[in-house]
């Protein structure tokens, strides 16, 4: 009688970004996949941004509350994205992934000092479920300019993983690429890395029902958010046999679903990081209210906030950024995080006259205030309109769009089209994302790891702010 064919279920999952409403439910799909497997090895991981500091529960946390959740799930290995690598500083990092009970893999991400991966990394994992010995290495999108002011080197992914991937594929039954760096480029890893079964991929929130097969690796991808968990089934005939692939698919997760341990840790850990946002930061006398399609007080107090930080002329940041009016009374850094959650950072630019005079225009148009923006670490809904400081803007408010005979003032000065200035911005600008002229400056400098809500916690504790961001910047040259 012919014996049964050895088999493994991979499971896998990415770009979670801290949605903890999911986390639950997919602990359940995990859990009857892993039952639906019988006595047969499953393997699961993670391919990184499971962390997203715009959710209290990882905010109050430090990223403890994703770690956990991680354990009680029962991941055999994990990657990191950049939100995790971009957003917690080295000695955040260290403290939440010591706690993880599975190895964290990444073979492109070392500390600037030592030239090797932190204490809690390695680049690579040997697993063994079952007798079949499995190989797991990862890399995460190489962000090299931003990665080195937080003390780390991103290496080239595809030299690293090749360097890898040699090592491993004599020694294993199974090699897994947990690959942190988008669509593109695990197609063109398929074609490149030998020996590899499948790249499980994350980074760009790609769905792939079924696998791309390029080169005889299963090229996958589960979404985002926690609404898919991947599911790969490799068989061989017997021990002496190559693995192949059997099936693979996309599990939707059905947000009703529930797991017993994971929905209450989950809970607990929201009580937790709300209690520790409840501290007081600062204590206004009044509300600002916010305009994301004109000018307004909160909008100008988050410019003010950047122009004081970065030291800079002027000031340019989209009210986008910001959720909400900011109440009078107790400031808590719960409630900045609330109005304020994305991680972005601040940062300098030289930038034309002429290039922030049209980002001034466009700010005026009803398509860029409305424009929806995804990515890039934006947590907001809307673009929003253009807050400034140091710049004093005369226009007529009932002309058509980029007819407005605009005239700009930088520090009493007119703006000259061809003259350099010195601006302090977001990062978020620099990748072209919607106000785009934005991006044509040059010598950037980011001020990692500092977030715009930082920003307004040291403004708001600046005595005057409050009267300062009630003054006009935008002014009606009609009288």
């Amino acid at each position: 009688m012919r014996p049964e064919p050895q088999r493994l279920t991979l499971l896998h999952t990415n770009d979670i970004h801290s949605h903890f409403e999911m986390m639950s439910p997919v602990a359940a799909v995990i859990a009857r996949s892993r039952k639906e497997a019988g006595e047969g090895p499953v393997l699961l991981l993670d391919i990184g941004d499971h962390m997203d500091r715009a959710a209290v529960e990882t905010e109050g946390t430090m990223g403890q509350a994703n770690i956990d959740i991680l354990n009680l799930t029962g991941y055999d290995a994990v990657t990191i994205g950049n939100n995790e690598g971009l957003t917690f500083s080295q000695d955040m990092l260290s403290a939440a992934f010591s706690g993880l009970q599975c190895p964290v893999v990444c073979c492109n991400f070392v500390e600037t000092a030592t030239g090797k991966p932190p204490h809690w990394m390695k680049r690579h994992a040997i697993l063994e479920k079952d007798g079949i010995r499995i190989g797991v290495t990862g890399a995460t999108v190489a962000f090299a300019s931003f990665y080195s002011l937080l003390g780390w080197d991103a290496l080239d992914p595809e030299q690293a993983l090749l360097e890898q991937c040699r090592i491993l594929a004599p020694q294993v039954d199974l090699l897994f690429v947990l690959s942190h760096l988008g669509l593109p480029a695990d197609r063109l890893l398929a074609e490149r890395l030998e020996g590899v079964h499948a790249i499980l991929g994350g980074h760009t929130h790609h769905v792939l029902e079924e696998p791309l097969m390029i080169n005889g690796t299963a090229v996958c991808g589960a979404g985002k958010f926690g609404r898919f968990v991947g599911r790969l089934v490799f068989e061989r005939e017997d021990p002496a046999a190559e693995f192949r692939l059997v099936t693979g698919e996309c599990l939707p997760v059905d947000p009703a679903l529930i797991e017993d341990s994971i929905g209450p840790a989950a809970a607990t850990h929201l009580r937790h990081g709300r209690e520790v946002l409840q501290e007081t930061v600062a204590i206004s006398d009044r509300e600002l209210a916010l305009d994301l399609k004109g000018e307004s007080p909160f909008g100008n107090l988050l410019a003010q906030a950047v122009r004081r930080f970065t030291g800079s002329q002027l000031a340019i940041v989209n009210t986008g950024q910001l959720l909400g009016p900011l109440p009078e009374g107790e400031i808590t850094s719960g409630m900045l995080h609330g109005l304020c959650p994305s991680p972005i950072n601040p940062c300098t630019v030289r930038l034309k006259g002429r290039d922030i005079r049209t980002a001034l225009e466009q700010s005026l148009t009803e398509e860029f205030r409305s424009k929806v923006i995804y990515g890039y670490g934006f947590r907001g809904h809307y673009l929003g309109s253009l807050a400034v400081d140091g710049l004093d803007i005369l226009y007529d408010p009932g002309s058509l769009p980029f007819d407005s005979e605009m005239v700009v003032y930088v520090g009493g000065d007119p703006l000259e089209d061809e003259r350099d200035y010195d601006v302090g911005t977001l990062d978020m600008f620099t990748f072209r994302i919607g106000y785009e002229s934005l991006a044509s400056g040059e010598d950037a400098v980011f001020m990692l790891p500092h977030f715009l809500r930082d920003l307004l916690r040291i403004e708001l504790q600046r005595p005057g702010s409050l009267e300062e961001c009630g003054n006009k910047r935008f002014k009606s040259n009609q009288g």
